[in-house]
């Protein structure tokens, strides 16, 4: 498995837009908007590739100079369970010191907890509703 900084508006992050939309939008009935996607050009956008077949990715986009927001983690239904995500979480943290960031936060949502629990990330803050489902405020030190 390959991970790597992809690019905006590269022919891999349009490939990211569909992962994420499959897994993480649409089953909620949701879409993505011109807007939501032009947000995304100062991010650093991360992906997972097995041969040339995308199987995650994930956003991290800068909060401050000492933290940023990871978001927008997917991973492809055949690759769930194989320990692709934890590999993704490995290399955000890593694209994240490298660029000099001390903390990572994310809205992540109940379902997913007990996983990032299990990488180090701890809860902050009381249950909340977004984009209709239960999330959590979570964060990990990085130094």
């Amino acid at each position: 498995m390959a991970l790597r900084i992809i690019e905006h508006d590269s022919s891999a992050y349009r490939k990211m837009v569909e992962l994420r939309d499959e897994i993480l939008r649409r089953p909620l009935g949701l879409t993505f908007s011109e807007e939501d996607l032009a947000a995304e050009r100062d991010d650093i956008l991360i992906a997972a590739f097995e041969e040339e077949r995308m199987v995650a990715c994930c956003v991290l986009t800068p909060q401050n100079t000492a933290s940023l927001r990871l978001r927008q983690m997917a991973v492809s239904k055949e690759a769930q369970g194989k320990g692709v995500g934890r590999a993704m979480i490995r290399f955000a943290e890593t694209v994240a010191r490298d660029h000099g960031y001390a903390k990572v936060t994310m809205h992540a949502r109940a379902s997913a907890r007990g996983f990032y629990e299990k990488m180090g990330y701890t809860v902050s803050g009381p249950e909340f509703v977004e984009v209709t489902i239960p999330h959590y405020i979570m964060e990990k030190n990085l130094l």
